[in-house]
This record gives structure tokens, sequence and C-alpha cells, in this order.
């Protein structure tokens, strides 16, 4: 007999720690259903998420490099998955429930807009004194929303401790807003491990790409960048001699499995001392109870700082974003003057949420390649991503 949700939800009473987010201690969802037979709620959760249209636009979104500069570089689908990955690898460390962890890390960038943060920024200034524009809470907006696959409600209808995690999901690119129904001081650990493990992953990742750009250089970043010579040191003492490609997988994959051990022991030694029972008992917590150590952020703060100036704002990367983000305003102003462009699932919102927020929710929700393609159409004007 195959395993049913009773079950899975036995097994995660037996070996989850007892402040854990446990599947059958949800909070529920907005429009009641029927709960799953073969699954968990996170597990339905997750799989909505996957079978979603705007996790399937993840693929043509930018992290770094606008999508199409390169085959090998990541795009903001790529990231979101291994972001997934190390969520579920820090949560089953810490006895957590891995199916929630990563469902908040593949829905937390589902509202980024085309072009990456610069993107994000421009529809923010659009929409002053229109409600604004922030992606954490515009990932809000798809699941609760503008995803309409089901027959009965809008959105995707998912637990509340998913949309917890996106409502209270940062970094340090974001900059997120207050939430009513999330009100808590912190959310579960699961979250917190999402939101911990996006950080990881950019640093990681972006030292990868701006490698393989040829914008960055191990040889400099031996000399400015602390966490790289260390781990440097350690892979060429393992391992000798490699050749390139490989040396750099191995280095970069040492600095994150670094990263991964510090959060795991020192979020084990801040728990321990809260002395927290309960998931809700964690929501409590002034402050997160997953963190690095004091002396881990330093050093990300370090690599942070070098990415800056080295990476993210090079004329190669930053210009061409700053070209492209320029449609983004021209493409809001002509939606703007001329609704019927629009494509027509949205304009049926029009009256609903109005002009501002309909044209600002159609243009998020474009991918990078179709927002230079409705450029060529409406302006004649073609756009290169070199």
């Amino acid at each position: 007999m195959p395993r049913n949700r009773e079950e899975l939800e036995k097994i995660e009473r037996q070996v989850l720690a007892p402040f854990a987010q446990f599947s059958e201690e949800t909070r529920g969802r907005d429009h009641a259903e029927a709960p799953p037979e073969l699954r968990t709620q996170y597990q339905r959760d997750r799989d909505r998420v996957i079978h979603s249209r705007a996790f399937r636009r993840l693929e043509y979104k930018t992290q770094v490099f606008l999508n199409g500069t390169g085959d090998h570089l990541r795009t903001r689908l790529t990231h979101t998955m291994e972001v997934a990955a190390i969520s579920r690898n820090i949560a089953s460390a810490l006895r957590l429930n891995t199916d929630l962890a990563e469902t908040i890390a593949l829905a937390h960038d589902l509202g980024h807009s085309p072009f990456g943060h610069k993107g994000e920024t421009v529809l923010a200034n659009l929409m002053k004194g229109h409600g604004g524009f922030e992606h954490n809470q515009h990932s809000l907006r798809i699941v609760e929303f503008l995803e309409q696959k089901y027959p009965n409600f809008s959105g995707l209808n998912l637990s509340w401790e998913v949309r917890e995690g996106l409502a209270k999901h940062f970094t340090a690119y974001d900059h997120p807003g207050k939430r009513k129904g999330f009100d808590a001081k912190n959310s579960s650990l699961e979250a917190q491990i999402a939101n911990l493990a996006d950080e990881i992953t950019y640093y990681g990742h972006d030292l990868d790409d701006g490698l393989d750009s040829g914008l960055l250089t191990e040889k400099e970043l031996a000399k400015n960048v602390r966490v790289w010579a260390h781990a440097d040191k350690l892979v060429r003492q393992e391992y000798g001699k490699l050749p390139d490609e490989s040396r750099r997988y191995i280095i970069i994959r040492t600095i994150i499995d670094m990263q991964i051990k510090d959060v795991v022991e020192n979020s084990e030694r801040l728990i321990a001392k809260a002395g927290v029972k309960s998931a809700d008992e964690v929501r409590l917590c002034a402050k997160p109870l997953v963190q690095h150590t004091p002396a881990r952020n330093k050093l990300n703060m370090e690599l942070r700082k070098y990415l800056y100036k080295n990476l993210y704002y090079n004329p190669v990367v930053h210009e061409p974003n700053l070209r492209a983000v320029k449609m983004l305003r021209e493409l809001f102003h002509f939606y703007f003057k001329h609704p019927k462009e629009i494509g027509q699932s949205s304009r049926r919102r029009l009256k609903q949420v109005g002009l501002h927020r309909t044209v600002c929710d159609y243009i998020a929700g474009m991918t990078d390649r179709y927002v230079m393609q409705e450029y060529q159409r409406i302006f004649g004007k073609s756009f290169s991503v070199t």
C-alpha cells in the first residue's frame, strides 16, 4: 500500500525537531480544499509552485547577466533551483521541514521583474503614489491573485506558512514592505533558511559567473577576498594542481560548504540558547535564529563589496542593464496610453485594480526576451544584450 498523507505526517513527528514547522499544524489556506491524499500540505504547495506559469518564466529572466548573454550563465530559474537545493540541505541538517524550506525557496523570486533588481527599481519609481512595487510583495501577489489556474479561486491557494516565508523574505538586495496578516516578529526556521540560502547562493554562484565571463580573475580574488584566498589554499593543499574549470568549481564548492557549515553550527547554538519548543515560539523571537557567525558575516560583507565594485557595476554588466530598463520605462508609458495593447487576461483586471497596477503587473510578468520582442514590435527598434 502507498504511504498516504497521514503516514507522511507521522514520519515528520518521528524525525523532525520539536521546533520544526509540522505539515499537520499548518494554519491552512485562504480557500478551503480537501487535504491531499498522497502528499503533505507543503509537498502540494511545492508542486503548485513548480507547475505555475510564473515559475516557468524565470528561465528567461536576468540573474546578473542579461538573459541570452551566455549559455552557461545563470538565469533567475537556475538561481532558484540552487537556492532550493541549499535550503533542503540546511533544513535537513537542522532536522527541520525540508519540504517547506524548499517550497519557499522555489517561490521566493516569482515576483522578480525583467532585468533583475534594476528592473525592479524602475517599476518602483513608476509606481510611486500608486502602491509601489517590491518583488517580494509581488511574489505574494502572484501566488494569491495573478495565477489563474483553478476554477474556484484566484492564485495558487498556498498554505499560510509558505506565504509567510514570502512576506518576510529579504536579502542584502531587498527592502521588504510590511504585510498585514504576517505580523509575528519572526518567521519559521524553514523560512529563515530559505532567506539565508538565497544569500549563500548568489555570493558563490555570482563568483562563478563572474569568472566564466572573464570579469573576475582568480589572481585578483586571491589578493582581495579572504574567503576566496582561504578556499583556494585548502583546495591546492588537498588536490594539488587542477585544470582551470575543475579548480574554480572546487574552490566555489568549498566556499559554499564553509558557508553552510557555519550556518548550521551557529544556528544550532542559537536555537538551543533560545530554548524554543515549537515553531510558534520561534516566531516570538526578536531576532532570526538562522544566522551566520559574526566572523562569517564580516567575510561575506567583504565579498559582497568586491562583487558590487567589480561585477555588478562593471560596465559590461551595468550598461546593458541600464539600456534594458530604459525599455521598461518606455513600454510602461506606452501601455498606459494604449491599454488595449496589454494582454487580454491582464485587461480583465483593469476595473478591479486600476490602470497603473494592471500595467505594472503585465510588465513585471514579462521575461527579458519578451520585453525585447514587444519593444521591437511597438517601437521598431531592436536591442542587443551585448
